[in-house]
């Protein structure tokens, strides 16, 4: 952050400081002018509340029984304007309206609950993702009291049933939450703020009239600093944490303790940009209002002389550290320790691990942070140390446990096999048992590296030791199989839940189905659908949906239709997702029109996947003009119309139409909307030509926040690799560079495959290869890695450029890379390929030939390049002399004809 927005701050807390106490006091003075505001205030103050006003009371009613009609609301959105930004009053109003406003007085009631009932209307609006009809709308009707508006009057009782299942799936999707009021007016604070602002939206609130809690308080401060860390303007940056600061001091004024989960999202702010003054101001109040957050603020202190690199105080911390005599000191060596531990200062580290008594640290959760930095630093002896001294404690052996578990996955450069062999050591040497937490924890961390063999060995191991592992751990490996490509795993898996007495639900028939699926096993999915039946469970639309998809990727079509029958013998109703497949998957327009009016007979209403499928349908069978008229069909939900435009986007240039894609896709943009960044991703795969790498680039920018972009970004450096664009591949490789800046080893695969892709390009001339190598060392700053080089060599086998080959074999040498027996084979054969023997015949003596394979492959070499050269020598000469011969021939004939 500049200095500027830093001085800004420090002057806008001081300002709100005095403000606060000048506003304090004039309203006390008030009080004493006048008999009847005491009279009140005495009132007030006995009651501990506020009656509220009778607009409060019109706007409870209207929030509970509000039931806007589509035309109401529009209106409503259309004439919306956000309140001005407002500042503290008076923090001891009881409610979130006196927490960021100057204070209304009786006069202006009407109008703020007029604007209450607008923000309350807009934020319902959001929230309820209602199909509204802006056709049947006049933009110049009045609306009455919004009382009286009607609920959904242009909803039939079938639409609203299907809304209703519609709105409930996508809830489910989206939010897990517990049903309770506490949860359900923390969830509106949060979303209210967000879309609204804080400032508006504690204005709802205190309209609302609802008594506000710490939680609410924090939440506020956390969006505010949220916004503020988000915007690059500095502005915007300084007003946002002058509004939660105001909310911090009217949390004070309110009697609330401050704890940390209030102040630590301001410090971390605060230490995050370097702001030490700041810093230090808020300090002093937190330590005045809470005398026992003083090793929390030593934690947050000594984060803060990390950030700026002030040496002096951090080793002033660490003697603090080390030689505290007073009470407190174990939870102040604590504090200052797993500070250390997060910002990876190892020396300051050990000089405090030293003095350390592990036994009373007050936090199971700092001692896990210890640990695994224990095992970051491979410092196994403090370790065994200290799981001797805990062991010795109360802790308990499930806690011993999780930390011989922390310490073991966070050693670095440890295989998951050697990852598990250290957790089961450790357990033994200390003669303690695994709980079936810390198994399945290790399942987990099987399964994020997709060690499938591994997790199952854990979970032999479990159950052989007496441990039950839930069903969710099995979940978690099926999951892996998935993505690892490991299907046939799904038969173990099975195996061991029915050994094991493990009631699977249907979700585990459901993940089990889709792996037997991908690997082809139709008659293995079948027979779980009747294992789930003989178990008493109805078996699902979504499941037999699997299997339809599996066969329509197999092209089979008789057996997809076959699914059918099975369903219906099963008792169980397509839904939408199976008759999308069905029209999808359609090879003429007539079977299309066929299964849309089964569907519509079925009672089943057209969602965005039928919608999707339609576009797909029309599109493969080039009726473009059709598929374009999908997107007007008037039952589209407005929510799902820019998605379904994204899916005729990529449809027509999947299919060739490139121009109409463009087309739609400038519309979209200039109606504001975001296209679909797979979408996107299409448009920018179905660029071929060199013209188009200037549009390609500007779609990308379009990537840049969507985990889509990487492989976009790829797609265009191999286009600009193909066809030689040497200063877009460079500039895009920079842009990975800069994405994968602490992921090296990715890193390293991606620059790998651009050289792959210009070896199998086989270009007679090596000099973009050789350019691209310059730049990716100067002006990138990557090293090129073995694979890449390895690459270049292999590029001029087909070049047949001896000079080129022993430029990149000299590169090997300057990358610090040795030779190997695979380098020294590709050097052979480059040689050989261009004809240079010579060379070729003294790199062949310095290969190891004790290899079979090594053989085979030099073998190869010589049949290919040596006798494949001497017999097209011969077959020149013999052509020479054939054509020799026909020379002689023809001039004898030349000689003849003249004699005659």
């Amino acid at each position: 952050m500049p200095p500027s927005t830093a001085r800004n701050l420090v002057s806008l807390f001081r300002s709100a400081a005095r403000l606060t106490s000048q506003r304090s006091v004039t309203s006390a003075a008030k009080k004493k002018r006048s008999s009847s505001s005491a009279a009140a205030a005495a009132a007030v103050s006995k009651k501990k509340e506020f009656p509220p006003s009778s607009a409060d009371a019109d706007l409870k009613k209207y929030v509970s029984a509000i039931k806007p009609s589509s035309a109401a609301a529009k209106h409503l959105l259309k004439t919306f304007k956000a309140p001005p930004s407002s500042t503290i009053s008076n923090p001891h109003k009881p409610s979130l309206h006196a927490i960021c406003t100057d204070g209304v007085d009786s006069d202006d009631d009407d109008n703020s609950a007029e604007q209450m009932l607008t923000h309350a209307s807009s934020l319902l609006y959001d929230e309820m993702d209602l199909p509204w009809d802006d056709e049947e709308r006049g933009d110049n009707k009045i609306i009455g009291n919004v009382l009286d508006m009607p609920w959904l009057e242009k909803m039939t009782n079938n639409s609203i049933a299907e809304w209703r299942k519609e709105f409930s799936r996508d809830r489910k999707q989206k939010w897990v939450f517990k049903s309770t009021q506490t949860n359900r007016f923390g969830r509106m604070v949060n979303v209210c703020a967000d879309k609204l602002g804080p400032d508006a939206a504690v204005e709802v609130f205190g309209k609302l009239g609802q008594e506000t809690g710490l939680k609410e308080y924090n939440s506020l401060i956390s969006i505010c600093i949220k916004k503020a860390r988000g915007t690059a303007d500095e502005d915007v940056s300084t007003e946002q944490i002058y509004r939660a600061y105001q909310i911090f001091i009217s949390l004070r004024g309110k009697g609330f303790r401050i704890e940390e989960e209030t102040y630590g999202q301001f410090l971390m702010y605060l230490i995050d940009f370097g702001m030490v003054e700041e810093f230090f101001f808020f300090h002093e109040i937190i330590k005045a209002d809470n005398s026992d957050s003083l090793p929390r603020l030593a934690y947050y202190e000594m984060l803060l002389w990390i950030r700026v690199n002030n040496e002096v105080k951090i080793q002033e911390l660490c003697r603090a550290a080390v030689a505290d005599d007073a009470e407190d000191k174990s939870h102040f060596q604590e504090c200052i320790l797993m500070a250390l531990c997060e910002s990876g200062c190892k020396e300051e580290f050990m000089i405090v691990l030293r003095t350390l008594d592990i036994t009373k640290f007050t936090s199971v959760a700092s001692l896990e942070g210890v640990f695994r930095y224990l095992g970051k630093l491979l410092l196994e002896p403090f370790t065994e140390r200290y799981l001797l001294a805990l062991k010795k404690t109360d802790i308990g052996a499930d806690n011993i446990s999780n930390f011989i578990y922390e310490y073991a996955i966070s050693i670095p450069n440890l295989a998951v096999e050697d990852v598990i062999l250290k957790f089961q050591t450790l357990h033994s040497k200390f003669e303690v048992l695994p709980t079936s937490a810390q198994y399945e924890k290790l399942v987990s961390f099987c399964c994020e590296s997709l060690k499938v063999h591994d997790a199952l060995n854990v979970v032999d191991e479990a159950f052989k030791v007496g441990t039950t592992l839930s069903l969710e751990t099995f979940h978690l490996i099926l999951d892996a199989c998935d993505q690892s490509y490991e299907f046939n795993l799904v038969n173990q898996i099975n195996s061991r839940i029915t050994h094991h007495n493990l009631e699977p639900k249907v979700e585990t028939f459901k993940k089990m189905i889709i792996l037997h699926v991908k690997m082809k096993d139709f008659e293995g999915a079948y027979e779980l659908i009747n294992d789930l039946q003989k178990k008493g469970l109805k078996p699902s639309t979504s499941l037999f949906n699997i299997i339809l998809s599996g066969y329509f990727r197999e092209k089979n079509k008789y057996r997809a239709m076959d699914v059918l029958k099975q369903m219906e013998d099963a008792d169980v109703k397509p839904d939408s997702v199976t008759y999308s497949y069905l029209i999808a998957n359609s090879h003429c327009e007539k079977d299309m029109i066929k299964f849309y009016e089964d569907m519509g007979e079925s009672g089943v209403a057209p969602t965005k996947q039928v919608f999707m499928a339609l576009i797909n349908a029309y599109a493969s069978l080039g009726q473009f003009e059709k598929a374009k008229k999908v997107v007007l069909d008037e039952r589209i939900p407005v929510k799902n119309l820019n998605e379904i435009k994204s899916v005729l986007v990529a449809a027509l240039a999947s299919n060739g139409q490139l121009s109409g894609a463009l087309k739609i896709y400038e519309e979209i943009k200039k109606a504001e909307c975001g296209l679909d960044p797979k979408a996107i991703r299409c448009l920018i795969e179905h660029f071929q030509s060199e013209g188009e790498i200037d549009r390609s680039l500007q779609l990308l920018e379009e990537l840049s926040d969507s985990r889509y972009w990487t492989d976009a970004c790829f797609r265009i450096i191999s286009h600009c690799v193909r066809h030689e664009n040497l200063r877009s591949a460079v500039d895009l490789l920079k842009q990975l560079k800069d994405k994968f800046n602490h992921a090296e080893i990715a890193l390293e695969v991606l620059f790998d495959e651009v050289f792959c892709i210009f070896a199998e390009k086989e270009s007679t001339d090596m000099q973009f290869g050789l350019d691209l190598l310059q730049a990716v060392k100067e002006e990138i700053g990557v090293r090129p890695s073995r694979k890449s080089l390895d690459f270049l060599l292999s590029a001029c086998v087909y070049a047949k450029d001896a000079k080129t080959a022993i430029v990149i074999w000299e590169e090997y040498e300057t990358a610090g890379l040795p030779y190997n027996v695979l380098s020294f084979v590709r050097m052979y054969q480059a040689l050989l390929a261009a004809g240079d023997r010579k060379s070729a015949a003294k790199i062949l003596n310095k290969i190891r030939q004790d290899d079979p394979h090594v053989r085979c492959v030099i073998k190869a070499c010589e049949e290919t390049f040596i006798r494949s050269a001497s017999l097209e020598k011969k077959r020149k000469k013999k052509k020479k002399k054939k054509k020799a011969f026909e020379s002689t021939v023809g001039l004898l004939d030349v000689v003849e004809a003249k004699t005659k």
